[in-house]
């Protein structure tokens, strides 16, 4: 088949088939939001076709407990009749007694299955994207209802799995990575998720050394022992990662304050600006380590705002070292020296803001410039939209008032005027009165028309998205707040046997470690060569880590010697709440009592209430009428008379309204006969 070159114009034109798009669209499963820092070598720990079956099998019990398009609240809505305590149940039986810990991860795929289906199958893109959140409800009812926490958060939670495409198993994943890259909120808020992603960040789940696929418990979390927490390893914590980027960060920023205020005339690079470079060179072979290791599919906003950020910063440096290439002028002239030095502290100060806006990248771990940055994000992508509509409408109306130009003298003299005005338009500050002999009448009319698009209709548009977007993260902002945090401290996760050394103390490891020492040295050597090294860097970090982990390990002993969690903590109301007996003292049955079953519709328990009273009555009256017959003289009167009473009972209590079973509380009523 002949190369289709840069344009698909097949695609572009609509030509293309259904079947055409649906080739490698399973290669987003290959594509994950969270950089991978682990071997490319690692296993499912179920096969992959085994798990792929299962997928499978619950794929098809959606599709039966969710048949036509329902109203999601009907799906959603607690003790909900369409995804039962029986669908629950069948759902965890999917893999068996030995492979039933994939059925969460099984469940995500489902819905990455349906997500796509509703976007190819427009007809039933309702149904399908149902479907998809039945699948993240049984995932939620599934981590919510398991009550062992060790297999919940190292079988469920933290075992990659891996299914079939194409023959080929897609790279291993687990139930945390998979959720943040679907996004899949419901699944981010149980508190079984939260449990698992809390104990990721402390450091208290870490990777095994002889299976990265595995997570197991921090050995030394319950140690009192002050100096068993001094070890460079627990640098490897996102917590303590997170940190020591923020600290880094100051002073980063206090560098570039202090280079950009005090300014050398002569050019000469002082010490501050020395560091501040050599910070920059640490950040730039940072993000070209993640791109060598991750790919392209981590590049998104703060990739390309560090990126500009980089690059000025390093412009700047550039025209420092032009500006030191040139001889100083003489007493009270001004030459290229200082030039080129005027030029390289204007970047410089451009720089300002980028530093001062770099620090929420850091500070998105606290739940104020979390939720900020979510609303944020969603914003700037609701924006493309008017972006696209800006470009396209500035283009023609550019071409326009070029041509006017062109056509009055055949030359092209106005474009700076013309590009000037149509900046101040959409700055919303319009100038007029340069185009009233502008190609007159019609260059005043263009300009009119300009005006009113971008000024009434397109920043109209804006500011509805603007709101729409707000008002959708609003609702979710507490959902959306632990999706950011799960994915950052995924994003610090590391493998065993990779060394923390966070920018710029990378600079240390590749020119003071790798390049001279790690080609030759055996592995064990190395290694602890790297701990020495890690140990000295972060000797002031670990030793406040160390203070806060000792007093950790006191709570967790004192936790696990009442019986609770090792992450519990004693609230108010709990202080006393062991001298208190609400089975003896009789409360318990006076809260039964007054409290409303909600498993049970209202009107529903009414008609059982009436059902139940109605067989009552026709009990009575059958006594009543076999009393009566059995002491009369006629016997023969009496049977039919009983006869009638009862066939009269039978379909009183026949005609009564019985619930159908469709989940939305509607009653049918059997007709008499």
């Amino acid at each position: 088949m002949a190369p289709r070159g840069w344009v698909d114009w097949r695609h572009l034109l609509g030509f293309d088939s259904p079947r055409a798009g649906h080739d490698h669209w399973w290669q987003e499963s290959r594509q994950r939001l969270l950089p991978s820092y682990v071997d490319e070598s690692l296993q499912s720990a179920i096969p992959a076709p085994e798990v792929t079956k299962i997928a499978l099998r619950l794929r098809h019990l959606v599709e039966e407990a969710v048949p036509v398009e329902l109203d999601e609240e009907l799906v959603t809505r607690p003790n909900s009749k369409v995804i039962t305590n029986k669908v629950i149940k069948a759902a965890k039986e999917a893999g068996g007694p030995e492979n039933g810990a994939c059925a969460v991860y099984c469940l995500l795929v489902c819905k990455r299955w349906f997500k796509h289906q509703s976007l190819v199958e427009l007809w039933d893109c309702d149904m399908h994207a149902l479907r998809a959140v039945a699948c993240e409800v049984v995932a939620k009812q599934i981590i919510e209802t398991e009550t062992d926490m060790n297999y919940l958060m190292h079988s469920v939670l933290l075992k990659r799995y891996s299914i079939m495409v194409d023959d080929e198993a897609t790279p291993p994943a687990n139930v945390i990575e998979k959720a943040v890259d679907l996004h899949a909120l419901r699944v981010i808020g149980t508190s079984g998720y939260q449990k698992c992603v809390s104990y990721l960040w402390r450091g208290w789940l870490v990777q095994d050394e002889n299976d990265p696929a595995s997570f197991v418990d921090f050995k030394d979390k319950d140690n009192i022992n002050f100096y068993a927490h001094i070890d460079p390893d627990r640098m490897r914590a996102p917590m303590y990662q997170n940190a020591a980027q923020v600290l880094i960060s100051l002073i980063y920023l206090g560098l570039y304050t202090g280079a950009i205020n005090s300014i050398n005339r002569d050019a000469d690079l002082d010490f501050v600006e020395g560091l501040l470079y050599i910070f920059t060179l640490g950040f730039i072979f940072d993000e070209l380590t993640k791109f060598w290791k991750a790919g392209y599919h981590i590049w998104g906003f703060w990739t390309a705002f560090n990126a500009l950020l980089y690059s000025l910063l390093m412009t700047s440096l550039a025209i420092r070292f032009v500006a030191l290439s040139h001889d100083p002028s003489p007493d009270g002239k001004r030459g290229s020296r200082e030039e080129f030095n005027t030029l390289s502290y204007n970047f410089l100060a451009c720089c300002a803001p980028m530093f001062w806006m770099r620090l929420l990248l850091y500070l998105d771990s606290f739940r104020f410039f979390g939720a900020m940055l979510v609303v944020l994000k969603v914003m700037m992508k609701e924006s493309l939209i008017f972006f696209a509509l800006l470009i396209v409408i500035i283009i023609g109306f550019l071409q326009a008032f070029i041509g006017l130009d062109f056509a009055e003298d055949n030359v092209v003299g106005d474009s700076v005027f013309i590009i000037q005005a149509m900046a101040n338009a959409l700055m919303q500050s319009p100038d007029f009165q340069g185009f009233e002999k502008f190609g007159a009448p019609f260059g005043l009319i263009l300009y009119y028309l300009f005006t009113f698009v971008v000024m009434v209709v397109l920043l109209n548009i804006l500011i509805a998205l603007y709101n729409s977007a707000y008002e959708d993260i609003y609702e979710n902002a507490n959902d959306e707040y632990l999706a950011l945090f799960a994915q950052k401290t995924m994003q610090f996760v590391r493998a065993p046997d990779e060394n923390v050394f966070i920018a710029p103390f990378n600079l240390i490891e590749i020119f003071l470690l790798i390049i001279p020492f790690e080609w030759w040295m055996p592995k064990t050597q190395y290694e602890r060569l790297n701990d020495i090294v890690m140990g000295f860097i972060y000797s002031p970090l670990l030793l406040v880590a160390a203070v806060f982990e000792t007093q950790a390990a006191k709570e967790i002993r004192a936790n696990r010697a009442r019986g609770d969690d090792d992450d519990d903590t004693i609230e108010e109301w709990e202080q006393m709440q062991g001298e208190v007996d609400f089975e003896a003292d009789g409360w318990n049955k006076t809260v039964n009592q007054a409290r409303t079953n909600l498993e049970i519709d209202a009107t529903v328990a009414e008609v059982q209430k009436l059902r139940a009273e109605v067989e009552k009555l026709q009990d009575l009256v059958l006594q009543l009428v076999k009393a009566t017959g059995s002491g009369g003289s006629g016997g023969g009167n009496g049977e039919k008379s009983s006869a009638g009473l009862s066939r009269t009972s039978t379909a009183v209590a026949e005609s009564q309204p019985t619930d159908s079973g469709d989940g939305g509380g509607h009653l049918e009523t059997a007709p008499m006969e």
